[in-house]
């Protein structure tokens, strides 16, 4: 199925870009989201009207996104958890924890912009996570994970 993308998509394309995706990808996601619409010749001419609020949009919240990251990068956040004598810990820390540290420090990130690559946090130390604010906006902050 061909769409216009609505806004910027990692890996898919940029805003405007007219692109032939899974069926399934558009019905799903793209479309019930408001990131995408089908081709048709209505919705390009609606598109095209609304092309240049579109863009002011997208640049404000690349602005913003941009503000937030100056104010996260280098950030340490503690958190603290039961552990065991050789520094794992009973349970683990996850992206849900960090994004609950953060609005405890007046922060609000969601959930999904937290990256963990190498999964939830079980072991004493500090680790570096970055935080995705944005497709071109990334702020790495420090967890620190101490023990009881």
């Amino acid at each position: 199925m061909q769409v216009i993308l609505m806004e910027k998509i990692v890996n898919l394309g940029n805003l405007g870009d007219v692109v032939k995706v899974r069926d399934g990808y558009a019905r799903n996601y793209l479309i019930p989201q408001g990131k995408a619409k089908r081709v048709t010749p209505e919705n390009l001419a609606a598109f095209e009207a609304k092309r240049a609020e579109l863009e002011r949009a997208q640049a404000e919240k690349l602005a913003a996104a941009k503000e937030q990251a100056g104010k996260l990068e280098g950030l340490m956040v503690q958190i603290t958890r039961k552990a065991g004598v050789d520094g794992r810990l009973f349970g683990s820390v996850s992206n849900f924890d960090v994004a609950e540290a953060l609005k405890a420090l007046g922060y609000e990130v969601e959930r999904s912009a937290i990256r963990m690559p190498q999964g939830p946090l079980k072991q004493i130390g500090d680790t570096h996570i970055e935080v995705a604010l944005h497709s071109d906006v990334v702020a790495t902050i420090t967890v620190s994970v101490l023990g009881e």
